[in-house]
């Protein structure tokens, strides 16, 4: 179950609506949201429980270096994600450098711009050159044209991520790395819960990563997973992450420290247990979106895939300054004034960021889509903690924002 207190206590009691535009925030009115609204706020399962799975690693003094309950822990995600295998580790950045190490990638690998840094930093970090392609304006994952068209003798693999819960093109990618003898990997930070035709994400590709990062759907305070059918490159992952050793003072290998915690794995079990009532809170939410942004000009919010499972943990729209009559980050500083910190996702692309802008200063030129959806993408508060109330009432402020355009845009440059 979810904690009684987790609704009630996460949104932001809002005051009144706005009838002038000086009752704005921007402008010096109160700001309609007295608590903040975050992007994703995280979701807890029940404190006994947690405190309980505390309480039995502290009587057996065993808080690390695969404990039961991390052992347990990836026996019931392999089980819920149907895969052979689950090692988890103390990050998704971890868990991806364990297994850009473990299949021994070089040379390049192909990603999308349109992801978190993590991915093309770990890349170079390994002395392996991202290779940034395009996105599917349908799903905003990596698009398998523009994928194709990437590749070069020297490409090792295919790094495609599921954007928002959002599952890319997975039969076209695999079709395509099948067909240049390549792994493809996944990065499912963001889809954990998700399926793809009827399948739980976490069994495709060579592997997936995911990151339990607080801030995902899933989380277990930090920490992140590889999931894989293949037994080999999992006897792989879990030497690496423990130094190289395959048993008592036998070291094998070159590894790191990427081991999860007892106390890390006790929050997974006690979120594990209150998921499904964590996705269905974050349904809810979702909905409530649906209903407050239907019919407000200019805001186009990106629904998943009908045919398939999404965790409804990320609100995400494209906005049109044309039709709304404002721009999208005036339209963020008009949020954050009132107290919505909505976010420009993944903005401003891995490929401006550094050091890939120095490196490739020309890669946005060959990126049409990424860089066209970094300049309107919006994501709004959203998931298990987020209630109905606070939704409308920002669909209302949205509204009014969308209703007083022309005049919010004068005062802004006046104000400016």
């Amino acid at each position: 179950m979810i904690e009684s207190d987790q609704i009630s206590e996460a949104p932001g009691s809002f005051r009144r609506e706005k009838i002038s535009v000086s009752d704005l925030a921007a402008f010096g009115g109160a700001p309609l949201f007295s608590s903040p609204l975050h992007v994703t706020r995280p979701n807890a399962g029940d404190k006994e429980r947690f405190f309980g799975l505390v309480e039995e690693s502290w009587e057996r003094r065993w808080f690390t270096n695969d404990g039961v309950m991390v052992a347990d822990l990836e026996t019931r995600l392999a089980d819920r994600l149907g895969v052979k295998h689950c090692i988890t580790a103390s990050s998704g950045t971890a868990a991806m450098e364990l297994a850009i190490r473990a299949l021994e990638l070089a040379g390049s690998v192909i990603v999308p711009a349109f992801t978190f840094v993590s991915t093309a930093h770990m890349l170079h970090w390994a002395g392996i050159r991202p290779v940034f392609a395009d996105i599917d304006p349908r799903n905003w994952a990596l698009d398998p044209e523009s994928c194709r068209k990437k590749i070069a003798p020297d490409v090792s693999a295919v790094i495609a991520t599921h954007p928002f819960g959002m599952a890319a093109d997975i039969e076209a990618l695999q079709a395509l790395c099948d067909k240049e003898g390549i792994p493809l990997l996944f990065d499912s930070a963001h889809a954990f819960g998700c399926t793809y035709q009827g399948k739980p994400i976490g069994g495709f590709g060579r592997a997936e990563i995911f990151s339990f990062h607080a801030t995902k759907a899933f989380h277990t305070f930090e920490g992140g997973a590889i999931t894989t059918n293949d037994d080999a490159l999992a006897a792989d992952l879990r030497s690496m992450r423990n130094f190289g050793f395959s048993g008592y003072d036998q070291v094998e290998r070159a590894g790191t420290n990427a081991k999860m915690s007892e106390i890390h794995a006790a929050m997974g079990l006690t979120n594990l247990d209150a998921f499904d009532d964590i996705l269905a809170a974050s349904a809810r939410c979702f909905q409530s979106y649906e209903q407050a942004l239907r019919d407000i000009g200019g805001i186009t919010m990106r629904l998943p895939n009908a045919a398939d499972r999404s965790n409804h943990h990320y609100v995400a729209a494209e906005t049109d300054s044309e039709r709304l009559g404002v721009t999208r980050d005036q339209l963020l500083d008009l949020l954050g004034a009132e107290g919505v910190y909505a976010r420009r996702y993944f903005y401003p692309g891995t490929h401006c960021s550094e050091p890939y802008r120095t490196l490739f200063p020309d890669a946005g030129a060959k990126l049409p889509v990424t860089e066209a959806l970094l300049n309107r993408i919006i994501q709004f508060p959203a998931g298990a903690t987020v209630d109905g109330d606070d939704v409308r009432a920002l669909g209302n402020l949205l509204r009014f924002i969308a209703a007083h355009a022309a005049e919010i845009a004068e005062a802004l440059a006046q104000r400016d």
